[in-house]
């Protein structure tokens, strides 16, 4: 059944799982993910958080402390995900240890609502990995205009960062260039960088839904025979920049004081297409240095029928880029479409979080002990 995530891990694309309650965690299956899946990290987002709580599952005792404290509800919030995520962090740390603190990670990410606050976002970054307290954290970041000097900060202050929400080639450079800075921060302050670890999740499968929503509405056969292009195009070259930043000769000088390469991350990668296969965005984006962070549906997928031949994506840079172009011809703006996607990504991570309020403060109110 794993063949063909062993396949995976072997070509070097990290299997990380975009999932995490407490259920996972207590019943032993994240254990077994990692045991028999390949599984070598997690992601969260605040909708995994969301739906995770509201399921109630594993919860309700320190739901109920909580409420018998009487703390807010953002209080409330962040300890039970920090909870989870420091538990996580703990029944990965043998992987964190076996690859030199590359894999084994488990992300978690700021409040949504700060995303287009710089400092904010800074100290809240400070706060989540002092609460969690494991060396195996990634602070998660928007790569919005406002998150990129925030994340120059926040790695020169040694803290391992996973940059989310990045749609665009130009906005992918600014968030390498924001890692470097940050990185030649934390050298110049003496902090030793083989210790700061840091991806950039790429979204993938969003990048689909939009533009061939947009070709639909075209409407041609020509138009239509460009559907599930571009998602895939768009992360080629993306991969293809990394391999240009990551040749540089900045680059060259902070790795040789010890840095490692920010890797690429492949996130959103569950099809919403059920005309497109189940495991297209892990089966065509098999590259070295690079993660594809997947939810269950799509882990389970690949290991049952996922057909791994090798790199799926150096070499194919010419296509990805005319796939790209042939966009404009019918009056597809790519440069509209991963705005578009920044902005609704932000406003869906905004509105899960506003959502997990609700339902916490609903159940801190149902648990909270009678008076007298």
């Amino acid at each position: 059944m794993t063949d063909a995530l062993k396949r995976l891990s072997d070509e070097g694309v990290a299997i990380w799982l975009d999932d995490l309650s407490r259920k996972r965690i207590t019943s032993g299956n994240l254990a077994e993910l990692i045991d028999q899946s390949h599984v070598v990290g997690v992601t969260t987002n605040p909708s995994i958080f969301q739906k995770a709580i509201s399921s109630g599952e594993g919860y309700e005792q320190q739901v109920s402390d909580l409420a018998a404290r009487k703390v807010t509800v953002e209080e409330a919030i962040r300890m039970i995900t920090t909870a989870d995520v420091r538990d996580a962090a703990d029944i990965l740390r043998p992987v964190f240890d076996a690859t030199d603190g590359q894999d084994g990670r488990v992300s978690i990410e700021v409040d949504p609502r700060l995303a287009h606050n710089t400092k904010a976002t800074v100290a809240e970054a400070k706060q989540l990995a002092w609460l969690v307290d494991r060396p195996n954290t990634l602070i998660k970041i928007p790569a919005t205009k406002a998150g990129l000097p925030a994340i120059t900060e926040v790695i020169g202050k040694g803290i391992s960062v996973n940059v989310t929400l990045i749609f665009s080639l130009e906005r992918y450079r600014e968030v390498m260039d924001a890692y470097l800075a940050g990185l030649e921060k934390a050298k110049a302050l003496g902090l030793e960088l083989d210790k700061i670890h840091s991806v950039a999740s790429f979204f993938v499968s969003r990048v689909d839904t939009e533009i061939d929503k947009r070709l639909d509405g075209v409407g041609t056969d020509e138009a239509k025979a460009l559907k599930g292009k571009a998602a895939l195009a768009n992360a080629r070259l993306a991969y293809q920049a990394y391999q240009e930043v990551f040749s540089s000769d900045r680059w060259a000088a902070l790795e040789k004081a010890g840095a490692n390469k920010q890797r690429p991350l492949w996130a959103s990668t569950g099809v919403k297409d059920p005309e497109l296969k189940d495991t297209l965005y892990v089966e065509q984006l098999v590259a070295p240095n690079t993660v594809n962070t997947m939810p269950e549906a799509t882990l389970e997928a690949t290991a049952d029928h996922g057909e791994v031949t090798g790199d799926t994506v150096t070499g194919g840079y010419q296509e990805a880029q005319a796939d790209i172009d042939a966009l404009a011809k019918f009056g597809v703006s790519y440069d509209d479409v991963v705005q578009v996607l920044e902005d609704e990504g932000v406003d869906k991570f905004e509105a899960a979080w506003n959502d997990l309020l609700k339902s916490t403060e609903a159940e801190l109110k149902r648990l909270a002990p009678s008076e007298g």
